[in-house]
């Protein structure tokens, strides 16, 4: 039966690519044939292992431990289980969404602690506060603010992650003029490395408020949080292409001295043609549509056709070339158009995601002031270029100076680059894409840059330093906050000997 069904899908899919070639030629073969090669074929990770959205952490741990959906009943089983792993010597990491890819959720041999069903949020609308356990995800946050008329302030761009993670890794977004997510978290209350619980704001604990914030899950488990919220606006959308050293004069005229600008991210081309050279500006601006509240929540798009279009660049110059012209061709049709902030926020990152056992995709993010975004982006093309790296995609976003977390990334205001490449997930994909890593980290170095640290670990410690010199401090924070090491990953396996050592 099942090499029947087999045969009538080969052949149904051979007739669909028959009809297409023939109604529309190239970009439609090409467009049905990465639908009919894409397919989910990895295996499933083996019982008794973790692995992250790289699918190449894949860890042997010791438990993996899902807290239970009751406050009371999960915090108090919480720390008694943090007790138990001190008492035992096994090391305690928290894990959410897991979209990070070095495995910051995973201690080897450790036990994981499952934070997705502690998911429970309440609206004050007085004050313009989300109440919200830390397991949420912003697919469920979304919803919930939507019907009482609200938006998440700051998050990422997609709402497949958790708030608690969001929070450890003190994301960013596409809400331009807005510092990362530290900036709209009014408190959260932390679980401590002896099972004690404690309240972490600016005004209490505020050390630890600020060492938890882009912590890593290394000084506790976050448990609920008290996020800014704002109005659910609708926005006019606005999109101006550009050749590459007109980006910045754009993003500044538009977006940082524009009017009301809301939201905000530009794209460089990885379109053979014209790679890393031109440029689209996406800019959202409030308008008053007299339609009443919006009310959708869902990414305005055929599903199906976009992750056509977006999978299709995997190896392939013509697929990369096919979507840059898509993507330029929408930014003259798009224009005016009217959108919710709720449903800019709410596409899910599986749209995009690679399934394929062979290869996987990976992200990276650098910070690089706007003075020297050019000379950063002649930098990428030359060594991206020479590694022969397949790059599907670089947004750029607006990131303010950041305040409030102890390892910020971003000490001034910045232009992050969101880049993704696929990646054979083979011994040989991995050496190369470490090589490729430590030459662009010392690219953004050079331009007083930071790169972003929830990603594989192929930087050097002392790239990390360079960074981040306040590093060591931290490891130091961490082993008077947690001096038996109880909450651990695999960044900190790899990195805390960066730690100053005691006289």
């Amino acid at each position: 039966m099942k090499g029947k069904r087999a045969r009538l899908w080969l052949w149904a899919s051979a007739a669909l690519l028959i009809v297409a070639v023939a109604a529309l030629g190239r970009p439609a073969f090409h467009l049905v044939w990465t639908l009919v090669r894409d397919r989910s074929d990895r295996p499933p990770l083996a019982e008794g292992s973790a692995d992250d959205a790289s699918a190449m952490n894949a860890t042997p741990v010791a438990q993996i431990w899902d807290i239970p959906s009751n406050r009371e009943t999960g915090e108090r089983q919480l720390a008694a289980l943090v007790r138990r792993a001190e008492r035992e010597g096994v090391a305690v990491s928290v894990a959410g969404a897991r979209h990070s890819m070095g495995g910051q959720t995973i201690a080897r041999n450790g036990i994981v602690v499952n934070m997705l069903p502690f998911h429970a949020m309440e609206l004050d609308e007085t004050r313009n506060v989300l109440h919200v356990q830390a397991g949420a995800l912003w697919s469920d946050v979304l919803p919930y603010l939507n019907a009482r008329g609200r938006s998440v302030a700051v998050m990422q761009s997609n709402n497949s992650f958790t708030v608690g993670g969001s929070i450890s890794v003190n994301c960013h977004g596409w809400q331009s003029g807005r510092p990362p997510i530290a900036s709209t978290v009014e408190s959260f209350r932390l679980l401590r490395a002896d099972g004690t619980i404690v309240r972490c704001a600016r005004n209490e604990n505020p050390e630890l408020f600020s060492l938890a914030l882009g912590g890593y899950g290394l000084f506790g488990v976050i448990l609920e949080v008290d996020l800014e919220v704002v109005p659910n606006e609708e926005y006019r959308l606005e999109r101006f292409v550009t050749a590459i050293d007109g980006f910045v004069p754009a993003f500044e005229q538009q977006v940082r001295q524009g009017s009301e600008t809301a939201m905000a991210y530009g794209r460089l081309s990885v379109a053979p043609e014209s790679f890393l050279a031109e440029a689209i500006l996406n800019v959202s601006r409030p308008v008053s549509s007299g339609k009443g509240r919006p009310s959708r929540t869902d990414f305005p798009e055929v599903a199906g056709l976009t992750r056509a279009i977006f999978r299709g660049q995997v190896g392939s110059d013509y697929g990369k070339s096919l979507r840059w012209n898509a993507e330029k061709r929408l930014a003259g049709a798009a224009s005016g158009g009217a959108i919710s902030r709720n449903q800019l926020l709410g596409e899910p990152a599986n749209v995009f995601a690679n399934r394929s056992a062979a290869s996987t995709d990976i992200l990276h993010e650098y910070f690089v002031p706007a003075e020297g975004f050019g000379a950063f982006v002649g930098r990428l093309r030359s060594i991206v270029t020479k590694h022969r790296g397949d790059l599907l995609n670089v947004t750029v976003r607006d990131v303010r100076r950041d305040d409030d977390s102890f390892l910020r990334y971003a000490d001034r205001d910045m232009l992050a680059l969101v880049m993704l490449f696929d990646q054979p997930r083979t011994a040989a994909g991995e050496a190369a894409m470490e090589a490729m890593t430590r030459e662009m980290v010392d690219a953004v170095l050079a331009l007083g840059g930071r790169f972003y640290l929830p990603y594989r670990l192929h930087a050097t410690k002392e790239q990390l330093l360079a960074a981040y010199p306040q590093i060591p401090a931290f490891f130091a924070s961490k082993r008077r906050y947690d001096p038996h090491q109880i909450f651990q990953n695999a960044f900190f396996a790899k990195y805390s000997a960066l730690e100053p050592k005691a006289p």
